[in-house]
């Protein structure tokens, strides 16, 4: 993988920026894969993989955005934050109902993200004054023995 930046913010973490398209999808759980091995949480690089891959799916698929960048960080020795930037603020992810019947095409992204993360969210970016100019959607995991 190319141009992977590590982080420039004290604690071990990666990202990269990429067009928005599908590709970015394997490229994410890639970056996922290979930080938690580096990390030493191997057992949960799968796991890791699957929540950066339904964000990155969610940001390609959701918001006109060009780009987006992907973030897997270390905030602390027991977490790990997965994440997706892109540049529309207004779009903002919601957990949708159930599909009780088992007919919808999509919609399952984030009830997987909220089953598998220890807590997942967004928060928008940039100055509030004239208004956000994107949003960082993320998952955490407990890393290291942590719950």
């Amino acid at each position: 993988m190319s141009a992977v930046q590590p982080a420039a913010n004290g604690h071990p973490g990666y990202n990269v920026t990429r067009a928005a398209s599908p590709a970015v999808v394997e490229e994410a759980r890639r970056l996922a894969r290979q930080a938690m091995h580096l990390w030493g949480f191997g057992p949960q690089a799968e796991t890791a993989a699957l929540l950066i891959s339904e964000l990155a799916t969610n940001a390609i698929t959701h918001t006109p955005s060009r780009h987006v960048r992907v973030i897997v960080d270390r905030p602390t020795p027991t977490r790990v934050r997965l994440a997706v930037v892109d540049k529309t603020p207004h779009r903002t992810p919601e957990l949708c109902p159930a599909d009780v019947d088992g007919e919808a095409e999509s919609g399952r992204g984030l009830r997987l993200v909220d089953a598998l993360a220890d807590g997942w969210g967004y928060d928008l970016l940039g100055s509030h004054k004239r208004g956000p100019w994107g949003k960082r959607c993320w998952a955490e995991l407990a890393v290291g023995g942590a719950r």
